[in-house]
């Protein structure tokens, strides 16, 4: 086989490749790198397909490889898991030392493909479940991706991983109770998978329209009672709606030492959960540009939990680079 006629073969499972190495490892940029060593250890070693197993299932061993072998490094996180809630009276800095969840984006996702629909349903992309399959142990974490999230039996994963049915089996019993630990308590009270639902976007609507006009109290309201905000690489987090107020009338003061600037939204999503990019225009600026996504976690109708990243490829994300 050619080595283009192999490249034409193997890009078609890209996408679930991609999916699969994030939710190994939390982070899109290292899922990215090691789908690239997964097609390059294919090709490598293409003489050793011997299509005992169909050309897929030997691009996810592969991947899994080298994802097992990329998991030495520390797992990734969240604000959340480092240190207690705490009130930012000083300012921090934010700690690039640190491995940092990454989010997303959605329109990767709406690119899959068959077989891809088990690969994206919204519970086993969204940062929940991602931040608890990484409180596992590598393999576990493995097992519970090829049982769980993408259907396959238990002898088609022993094979996979070169183990047996039994010691799958046995990783699957211990790995399930540690998710359930780890997973938000009201989980089946989000809203429901693809795209914002009539109620997400009048939500989102009023968030944004709240937060352009510098109105803390009309956020606030938008929120439950217990919210948790988390604003990563910042290492801190709070919780409680009467925080949240706070927070935003300080970012809202004029002139203070919060106040960045001006900002606009788009709507828009990440981890199949409803988002806004954010757009911020400094004092001096002519234009807005890209500062980061606001992801939320929704349960009956209020935001229960806020992750905010900072970060500014937005055309990655289908999205402007300015706005005007």
């Amino acid at each position: 086989m050619t080595e283009d006629a192999f490249a034409e073969q193997t890009e078609r499972y890209r996408h679930e490749l991609r999916v699969h190495c994030y939710r190994m490892l939390g982070s899109y940029d290292d899922a990215e790198d090691l789908v690239q060593e997964t097609f390059l250890r294919a090709w490598r070693h293409r003489a050793d397909f011997e299509g005992r197993s169909s050309f897929r299932a030997w691009l996810y061993r592969i991947a899994t490889n080298a994802c097992l072998d990329d998991l030495r490094r520390p797992q990734r996180v969240l604000p959340y898991q480092l240190e207690p809630a705490s009130w930012p009276t000083d300012p921090r800095p934010g700690r690039d030392d640190l491995p940092w969840l990454q989010p997303y984006p959605d329109v990767l996702l709406d690119r899959a493909e068959e077989p891809d629909a088990q690969v994206i349903r919204r519970e086993t992309i969204e940062l929940a479940f991602l931040t608890a399959i990484q409180q596992l142990p590598a393999r576990q974490r493995a097992v519970v991706i090829f049982r769980d999230v993408l259907g396959w039996p238990a002898k088609d994963t022993a094979e996979l991983l070169g183990t047996t049915v039994a010691s799958v089996n046995s990783a699957l019993q211990r790995a399930r109770p540690v998710l359930r630990e780890h997973l938000p308590p009201r989980r089946t009270e989000w809203a429901p998978a693809g795209d914002p639902s009539a109620v997400e976007q009048a939500l989102l609507t009023k968030y944004l329209e709240a937060f352009e006009a510098g109105d803390a109290p009309a956020l606030a309201a938008l929120m439950h009672e217990d919210v948790r905000v988390t604003m990563p690489p910042y290492p801190f987090w709070y919780a409680g709606r009467d925080r949240a107020e706070q927070v935003f009338a300080a970012n809202f003061e004029p002139g203070g030492p919060a106040n960045r600037g001006a900002w606009r939204f788009l709507i828009s999503g990440v981890n199949r959960q409803p988002a806004l990019a954010a757009y911020l225009r400094v004092p001096g600026d002519t234009v807005f540009r890209p500062f980061g996504f606001d992801v939320f976690r929704i349960e009956n109708g209020l935001i229960a939990e806020l992750t905010a990243f900072e970060l500014t490829d937005f055309p990655a994300y289908g999205l402007p680079g300015r706005l005007t």
